[in-house]
């Protein structure tokens, strides 16, 4: 067995090695063929590929063919995010339900039309019998998003329609998957904690009267007890997640796959691989641990000058993780500002009080209003940074005693309102599948025959 295992690693090594050769590319031929990687121009603008309704994401206005950076909007259904927020919030009233509605039917409910709509998913918040148990707890995750797709595509397994492409059929499916995301994610952490952390084990069922963001928080906690605050800022966070245009890396893969003509539970488990990576939802996750590993290495988190030394260590890769990045700061789109940072922000303060962690977020605020600086001045862009809604998100998850292991799926439990919507959007509009076109540069060589190579 050993000496097989030897073999394997060998074997691994050399053909790793030879990849590496192999399939590299020349990176000047991708000048010489205009090649957009990425799927962005030069200047970081997005290639127009598709159109939408469902959300926008505005970083610039053009003034005599020059792009002039503008402060970041966020727009659902043509909607401000600063506006949608503020008026749910006037009224004291949760907002994620509402958000859900507005980017699947493309205005926002009145009062009856809410109440039928939060009913409806209120129903749906229930998984198929044993569920649960046979399909998350017997096959503990080390990873809660590999958990969420599994359990996403055993759903298919349990749909009499689960290929039924019609409008009507596909609705149920994103509207039940709105709802069994939360018990799919906190089961999952549950099943984690159990098996690979040795933690007590308790499930407790979805309450119909509550709303995503206390449930996920009576689910997830022991005693089920969460402050007024604590469930506010949660759903406030779910509803600057739930869309970003249909740019983003998930919501793009939401469109691919549903022009192939596929079900939408592959659809969703395609998006939740896309999610997971750390170049999207994973960053939160990024953002804390470095944190954590500033707050070791500066001795005064009040200092200044200490707090540069570090970020420059963190670019000059130096520091943590040694990639030359700092987590949370920058974005493909945003440069002057992000709105759900500055949204945020303000809640992200009144919980540190709350908690007695107001010397944390004085530190974040500092990080947050030195890196961009640091960062311009030592690396040439082609616009400015900004501190993006990873920055903060993953010190609310920590904050709330969500833990890490969480911090993408709850990304996914908000995000899947905005794949929804735009999974019965490309639907709608019966559009081409999506197939881009790729240019080979592989040399041409003659087939030899084995005896001869």
């Amino acid at each position: 067995m050993e000496q097989m295992k030897e073999f394997e690693r060998d074997m691994l090594k050399r053909l790793g090695e030879k990849i590496k050769v192999t399939d590299r590319i020349d990176p000047e031929l991708y000048t010489r063929y205009q090649v957009k990687r990425g799927l962005r121009d030069i200047d970081g603008r997005g290639v127009l590929v598709g159109l939408t309704e469902i959300g926008e994401v505005r970083s610039y206005i053009v003034e005599a063919e020059e792009m002039v950076p503008i402060p970041g909007k966020l727009i659902y259904r043509g909607i401000e995010i600063n506006d949608i927020v503020n008026g749910y919030l006037k009224d004291e009233r949760f907002g994620f339900e509402e958000t859900c509605y507005l980017l699947l039917f493309g205005n926002l409910p009145n009062q009856a039309e809410l109440a039928d709509f939060e009913r409806l998913l209120s129903e749906y918040r229930k998984l198929p019998d044993d569920f649960v148990r046979d399909m998350i707890m017997k096959m503990p995750s080390k990873d809660i998003m590999n958990s969420m797709a599994r359990s996403v595509l055993a759903l298919y397994t349990l749909d009499d329609a689960a290929d039924d492409t019609s409008l009507e059929n596909v609705l149920r499916q994103c509207l039940q998957l709105i709802a069994w995301f939360p018990l799919i994610a906190v089961y999952g952490y549950h099943a984690f904690s159990h098996y690979h952390g040795n933690k007590s084990l308790f499930i407790h069922s979805p309450l119909p009267e509550l709303g995503t963001a206390e449930n996920i928080l009576h689910m997830l906690r022991p005693d089920s007890q969460y402050t007024k605050l604590e469930a506010k800022i949660l759903d406030l966070a779910l509803v600057l997640h739930a869309e970003h245009g249909g740019g983003n890396n998930s919501s793009f893969v939401t469109h691919v796959v549903t022009s192939s003509g596929s079900d939408s539970y592959s659809v969703a488990a395609a998006s939740l691989g896309s999610l997971k990576g750390p170049r999207h939802g994973g960053a939160n996750t990024k953002v804390v641990q470095m944190f954590d590993d500033m707050k070791k290495c500066v001795s005064d988190w009040e200092d200044v000058d200490e707090i540069g030394t570090y970020l420059m260590k963190l670019l000059d890769k130096e520091a943590f993780d040694r990639s030359g990045l700092i987590y949370g700061v920058g974005h493909a789109v945003y440069s002057i500002s992000d709105p759900r940072t500055l949204i945020l922000k303000d809640y992200v303060e009144q919980l540190a009080k709350e908690k007695g962690l107001e010397k944390e977020f004085r530190l974040y605020a500092k990080v947050e209003k030195m890196a961009p600086e640091i960062i311009s001045g030592v690396r040439k862009m082609y616009k400015g940074v900004s501190a993006n809604v990873d920055f903060y998100s993953g010190f609310v998850y920590s904050m709330l005693d969500i833990p890490p292991e969480l911090f993408t799926p709850i990304f996914a439990i908000a995000r899947v309102a905005g794949w929804s919507a735009h999974r019965i959007e490309e639907i709608v509009n019966n559009g081409k599948i999506i197939r881009p076109a790729y240019k080979s540069v592989a040399a041409r060589q003659p087939y030899v025959d084995i005896a001869l190579r």
